[in-house]
C-alpha cells in the first residue's frame, strides 16, 4: 500500500484553537510532522524561533518571496506569513504527514500546487466562544479583537472550499477526528493505485 505521506492543508479562524489541536494530534500520532511557516510579525510569549514560526523581517520576507522559496504566502491583519517550501516534499516521501496551519487565501493556493492534498477547516462552538478566546489571551486591542471576528466570519464563508470539517469543542476528540481523516486518506484507491495495479500484474 501507499506509504507516502499527506500534505495535509489545516485553516480556521484565530482563536479556533488550532495550535492546541495540532499539539494535541502530534502526541496521539508520532507520523504527523507540522510545517514551520515564515511570518513578520512579532513572536508572542514563549514562542521560539524555527519551532513556532520562522520569524522574519518585512524585507527578508519579500526576498523569500522574489526567491521563490514560498509555496504560498499571503498578508494578514498587517503581517506577511508564508510557507516555505524546504522539506514539505521531503517529509512526505519519506512517508510523513506534513500539516500545514495556513489562512484560507494560502489553503487555495496549496491545493492549485498540490491538488492530492487534503484541507481540514478547524471550527469553534459559537462566534461567541471565539471572542472569548481570542479576549482571553490578552495579547489584542479591542480594535484587533474586532478585525479578527471579521475575518472570522469571512472565513466561515467559503468553508465549502474544505474537505473536512472539525469542530473543535473538546481537544481530544476533535485531535482524534485529525487523525481519523489521516487514516481515512490513506485508504483511498488513488493514492493506492500503484499497489493494486502492481499486484494484478502478478496474478
Amino acid at each position: 500500500m501507499n506509504r507516502r505521506g499527506l500534505i495535509v492543508v489545516l485553516s480556521g479562524p484565530s482563536g479556533a484553537g488550532k495550535g492546541t489541536l495540532l499539539k494535541a494530534a502530534c502526541q496521539k500520532n508520532s507520523n504527523i510532522r507540522l510545517s514551520v511557516s515564515a511570518t513578520t510579525r512579532k513572536p508572542r510569549e514563549n514562542e521560539i524561533d524555527g519551532v513556532n514560526y520562522f520569524f522574519k523581517t518585512v524585507e527578508e520576507f519579500r526576498q523569500m518571496i522574489r526567491d521563490g522559496d514560498l509555496v504560498e504566502w499571503v498578508q494578514y491583519c498587517g503581517n506577511y506569513y508564508g510557507t516555505p517550501a524546504r522539506h514539505i516534499e521531503e517529509l512526505t516521501a519519506k512517508g510523513y504527514d506534513v500539516i500545514l496551519e495556513i489562512e484560507v487565501e494560502g489553503a487555495l493556493n496549496i491545493k492549485g500546487r498540490y491538488p492530492d492534498c487534503v484541507s481540514v477547516f478547524v471550527i469553534p462552538p459559537s462566534l461567541e466562544e471565539l471572542e472569548r478566546r481570542i479576549v482571553g489571551r490578552g495579547t489584542e486591542t479591542a480594535e484587533a479583537i474586532q478585525k479578527r471576528l471579521k475575518r472570522a466570519r469571512m472565513e466561515l464563508k467559503i468553508i465549502d472550499n474544505y474537505d473536512y470539517v472539525v469542530l473543535n469543542d473538546n481537544i481530544e476528540t476533535a485531535a482524534d477526528d485529525i487523525n481519523c481523516i489521516l487514516h481515512t486518506e490513506k485508504l483511498k484507491y488513488f493514492r493506492n493505485r500503484e499497489f493494486v495495479e502492481e499486484m494484478l500484474g502478478n496474478v
